[in-house]
């Protein structure tokens, strides 16, 4: 890779990371629990992100680029991390901190709904809550868009009776 290359790489990559902060913010706390393991996986999908770039040919919109490169490198954390199970570092300071958002009890029990889903279906949730249209959601997790429909179709049945049982308003 020549300097010129390296270098739009980095810009594309910085700006990948200030303009979509918050997808990565979702991704990671959909799928990781503790701050560690958030840190963690923040990590990895960045290094992911990077060695992604050259392989991005602009053929789907950069938004579900990120989400398809952070989704999946989410669910392939989420699977290494059942097999090994690490303890955080003594006087480690996590890299990622939240945005600053004030506590809000509806948007944690909306997580751990979330957490709840098998990761294909936390992966559509999460994008359809950014106004994802279907085919883009489909696009990226490779599966169908009429697929997409009928699984954002059973999410908010599914959210809607927790929320009934749960009596969150």
């Amino acid at each position: 890779m020549t300097p010129r290359e390296q270098k739009a790489q980095a810009q594309t990559f910085d700006r990948w990371l200030a303009e979509h902060r918050g997808i990565l913010f979702k991704v990671v706390r959909a799928y990781a629990f503790t701050i560690h393991d958030q840190d963690d996986l923040y990590q990895e999908i960045c290094a992911q992100l990077w060695r992604s770039v050259p392989k991005f040919q602009h053929a789907s919109s950069e938004t579900t680029w990120i989400y398809r490169v952070s989704l999946y490198t989410a669910m392939r954390w989420s699977k290494t991390q059942k097999k090994h199970r690490s303890q955080p570092l003594a006087g480690h300071e996590p890299v990622l901190t939240p945005l600053d958002q004030p506590d809000d009890q509806r948007l944690a029990w909306l997580y751990q709904q979330i957490a709840k889903l098998n990761e294909v279906d936390r992966s559509v949730t999460l994008m359809m809550f950014d106004g994802i249209p279907y085919a883009e959601i489909a696009e990226a997790l490779g599966i169908s868009e009429s697929n997409v429909g009928v699984k954002v179709h059973r999410i908010k049945q599914r959210l809607t009776r927790a929320a009934e049982e749960g009596g969150i308003s």
